[in-house]
């Protein structure tokens, strides 16, 4: 098996569907990427093109050996997402005005992982709060392969 503490690339398919006032919208991507290992966690990063950022953004999705995921975007509203299977978690998204404190509940996490050849899927249905205040549904469906 490659060495994961140094890093694979993988090829990475995503796809989320969002609901937001009773407007849905889907988006799909396929990027490469790269896998890590750190510890009993692993990361996968990749860069997002935007037609609204100059710049790819980076984006670092951690699987952390409890199950529970973590997204982070890094652009100029850097979105920081902790996703814990029916749990209710605090997360922060900063912008040039501050940082807005914002709820995920997560009532489906699943995270599995193969080892030949390495590869995963995630499905995440979350629902985002701002206070008591429901943003939307999102349902996130990321498949990747070494």
């Amino acid at each position: 098996m490659d060495d994961l503490t140094t890093g694979v690339p993988v090829a990475i398919h995503l796809e989320t569907q969002a609901v937001q006032d009773g407007d849905a919208a889907n988006y799909a991507l396929d990027v490469d990427g790269q896998l890590v290992q750190m510890g009993d966690a692993f990361y996968l990063r990749y860069k997002e093109e935007s037609k609204d950022q100059e710049q790819p953004i980076p984006v670092t999705i951690k699987l952390a050996a409890n199950g529970d995921v973590v997204l982070t975007r890094s652009a100029e509203n850097r979105l920081r997402l902790h996703f814990s299977n029916g749990k209710r978690v605090q997360a922060r998204y900063r912008t040039p005005m501050g940082i807005l404190p914002v709820d995920t509940v997560t009532p489906l996490l699943q995270v599995r992982l193969r080892e030949r050849p390495f590869s995963g899927e995630v499905n995440i249905n979350y629902d985002l709060y701002a206070g008591e205040q429901l943003i939307g549904n999102y349902k996130l469906r990321l498949q990747f392969t070494a």
